[in-house]
C-alpha cells in the first residue's frame, strides 16, 4: 500500500467546475471516505487519481512519486465502480482472475489460483466460482466486482459508491465486511459516497466536498463534533441536525444567526415548552418530532418514555453549534 497526496488539484469541464484546488493526504493504510452530494466532485477526484482524467492544474503523488504522465496501469490503482462491470460470458473464477492475467502483472498460474481462492473465501462466494456472472444475484455480482480489485495488491483501492445499488440489509452486511477486509489487508482505500452512514461507520478519515472544493478533512468524530460550517454539520448525523434561529433559546454569541442542535444534544425536562407532533418507536430509542414556536425539532428519548402526539415537553439546548450569516462556524 502507499500514501497518496493531492496537491492543489483542479479540473473543469467547460464552465462546470469538477474539482477546485483540492489538497489532501490519504495516509498509508487509511480508509478515507469522500462525502458529498451528486455533483460535488467525488467521482472526478477518483478519475484524476487513477489517470482516467487529466487535471487542469495540480499534482497527484502516489508512493512518493509524481504520477503525471503515467497511465492508469502504471499508477497501480484498482477501481471498483457503482455498476458491477463484470464479463457476463465468464465464470466468477475467470472474472476474479482476469486482472491478474494482464501483461503488466503477468501473474503465475499457481499464484492466480491461490489469490482467487483466498479472495472468494473472504467474500463468501467460493461456492459460486463455477457460475457465470449472469447467474448471480445483485449482491453476489457486487462481491465479485469488489473481489476483482482485492485480488491485486495495488498502491490504492478507489471505490465509487460500490454499495449504492444494493438493498439496505446487504449494504449493511457489506459495509462491515469491507471494513474488516481493509483492516486485515492494511489497505489504502479511497471510497466516495453520498451516504453519511457509510462515512461514519467505515472511515478512518472523512473529506467533505462542496461544489468541487474540500471544505473539511478529519476523523468522522472530528467532522461530527466540530464541523467548520453549517454545510458540513448537515452532511453527518442521523437524524439530521436541527437548524434553528440563534435567538430561539437565547444565549447565542454575537454574530450568530443560526444554531445547530444534534438530536442527542437536546435536554428534556427543563427550558421551553414544545409540543409533540409525532413519535417514532425504533426499539432502542424513541424519536420525537416536536414543534417549538413554529420550528420543527427532532430529538431522541429513552424507549421507556410514553409520549403521545399533542403532549408537551420542556427542552433546552446542550452543546449548540453556532453559525454566522454565511454558515461559518462561530466557536
Amino acid at each position: 500500500m502507499a500514501e497518496v497526496i493531492l496537491k492543489n488539484l483542479s479540473k473543469s469541464f467547460g464552465s462546470d467546475v469538477g474539482v477546485a484546488d483540492i489538497s489532501m493526504t490519504i495516509p498509508d493504510g487509511a480508509f478515507v471516505v469522500m462525502l458529498g452530494p451528486t455533483g460535488a466532485g467525488k467521482t472526478t477526484t477518483l478519475r484524476l487519481i487513477s489517470g482516467l482524467e487529466k487535471p487542469d492544474g495540480g499534482e497527484v503523488w502516489i508512493d512518493g512519486r509524481n504520477v503525471e504522465g503515467e497511465t492508469p496501469a502504471q499508477r497501480d490503482v484498482a477501481m471498483v465502480f457503482q455498476q458491477y462491470s463484470l464479463y457476463p460470458h465468464l465464470t466468477v473464477k475467470d472474472n476474479l482472475a482476469f486482472p491478474l492475467k494482464s501483461p503488466i502483472l503477468n501473474t503465475p498460474a499457481a499464484e492466480i489460483e491461490r489469490k482467487v481462492a483466498e479472495v472468494a473465501e473472504v467474500l463468501q462466494i467460493s461456492h459460486k466460482l463455477g457460475n457465470k456472472a449472469t447467474e448471480l444475484s445483485g449482491g453476489e455480482m457486487q462481491r465479485v466486482s469488489i473481489g476483482r480489485a482485492l485480488v491485486r495488491d495495488p498502491a490504492i483501492y478507489l471505490m465509487d459508491e460500490p454499495l449504492s445499488s444494493l438493498d439496505a440489509k446487504l449494504r449493511t452486511d457489506l459495509r462491515v465486511e469491507l471494513k474488516r477486509i481493509q483492516a486485515n489487508l492494511g489497505a489504502t482505500l479511497l471510497y466516495v459516497t453520498h451516504d453519511q452512514i457509510e462515512a461514519m461507520t467505515m472511515a478512518t478519515h472523512v473529506g467533505v466536498l462542496d461544489n468541487g472544493r474540500l471544505v473539511q478533512f478529519g476523523t468522522p468524530r472530528e467532522i461530527y463534533e466540530n464541523p467548520d460550517s453549517l454545510y458540513v454539520a448537515s452532511r453527518l448525523g442521523q437524524p439530521r441536525i436541527n437548524i434553528l434561529p440563534a435567538d430561539l433559546f437565547g444565549g447565542a454569541p454575537a454574530g450568530a444567526m443560526q444554531i445547530g442542535l444534534r438530536p442527542e444534544h437536546i435536554q428534556q425536562g427543563v427550558g421551553q415548552e414544545a409540543e409533540v407532533q409525532r413519535v417514532e418507536h425504533l426499539g432502542d430509542q424513541n424519536r420525537l418530532h416536536l414543534i417549538l414556536k413554529g420550528h420543527p425539532i427532532t430529538t431522541i428519548a429513552d424507549p421507556s418514555t410514553d409520549y403521545e402526539p399533542g403532549a408537551h415537553i420542556k427542552i433546552a439546548p446542550r452543546k449548540p453549534l453556532c453559525f454566522d450569516a454565511d454558515g461559518n462556524r462561530i466557536r
